[in-house]
């Protein structure tokens, strides 16, 4: 087990590598000129050339990724170019906030998404099911900002009982929170269907049920155990892609997260906050999936006894 974490945890270099390159190439590449971005329109030639000297701007491109790459590894992300204040105080004043949002959002899915996949399941074919595949359908093809825009002007706006924008309590987190969750409800709601249908039709299960086991039981020790595998690696990967989806919804409801940072750091081409979260958020989506590939061993004692040997 621990030479496999380990293995996992060294392949994350090339990983961090490979996107902090792409993202610095495109970054790089874009048309906009930094300097004067930060001076504004009015400032004239040669205070632009003098802060893309101080910036280390005038380099070429490898010698900038290579520099950059260097005071990674020694964890210095560099300045932002707009507050000039550390990158990686920037991010960890932030990321608490979309760390929330998301484990908010996998919460409400976890709890929202598994009952309704069973459901579905164990009553195929019946009204509850078509409903269930209605709301997946429905949930999946809604864009998440508009479904975003709904909540605030219906129930911020209209009923008003809970705020639209910011992030300083709890109540703040509840739209974003659903808004955000919607998709991957929907991912979940159909995952956990297909895996428990293929499941119930089991040996196994027709034994138990011939044997006279409660069918709770049947479904919840027998069935669901073991179709939580598939439905476990849906709900890791849509974990990191809400870390990554809140970009959009902190934008929507204004919170002061990764999301907003980086979205305001690309419009100034702000290269080192842009990396430093790119890479951040790269790390927790690969940490998210070694925590889950573990889990597989408390799930299915099979998996355990694999790695024991």
């Amino acid at each position: 087990m621990y030479k496999y974490i380990l293995r996992r945890l060294l392949m994350l270099i090339p990983v961090v590598v490979g996107i902090s390159f792409l993202v610095f190439s495109i970054i790089s590449l874009t048309p906009g000129d930094p300097a004067r971005l930060i001076l504004g329109e009015k400032a004239s030639t040669v205070e632009i050339e003098k802060l893309n000297e101080e910036l280390g701007l005038n380099d070429p491109f490898m010698v900038r990724y290579v520099n950059y790459m260097k005071a990674a590894i020694r964890g210095d992300l560099g300045k932002s170019y707009r507050s000039t204040l550390p990158v990686i105080e920037e991010i960890a004043s932030r990321f608490p906030t979309t760390l929330k949002l998301a484990f908010f959002s996998m919460i409400i899915t976890i709890f929202v998404a598994i009952p309704i996949g069973i459901i579905s399941a164990v009553k195929q074919y019946t009204l509850a099911d078509t409903l269930s595949v209605v709301i997946a359908l429905f949930l999946t093809s809604m864009p998440s900002f508009w479904l975003g825009l709904m909540l605030i002007l219906i129930v911020s706006l209209g009923i008003g009982i809970l705020p639209a924008t910011g992030s300083e309590t709890l109540a703040h987190f509840i739209l974003p929170s659903i808004t955000l969750a919607a998709g991957s409800i929907a991912v979940i709601i159909r995952m956990t269907r297909s895996t428990m249908l293929e499941v119930i039709r089991q040996d196994y299960i027709r034994t138990a049920k011939a044997k006279g086991a409660d069918e709770v039981r049947i479904i919840l020790k027998h069935s669901l155990r073991n179709a939580m595998i598939p439905v476990v690696t849906a709900i890791g990967i849509n974990f990191g892609y809400l870390l990554g989806g809140t970009v959009l919804i902190e934008s929507v409801f204004s919170m002061s997260g990764v999301g907003m940072l980086l979205v305001g750091a690309i419009r100034m081409k702000d290269v080192p906050v842009v990396l430093g979260a790119v890479i951040l958020l790269a790390i927790a989506f690969s940490l998210i999936n070694l925590i889950i590939d573990i889990s597989y061993g408390f799930i299915d004692p099979r998996i355990s006894a694999q790695y024991k040997s």
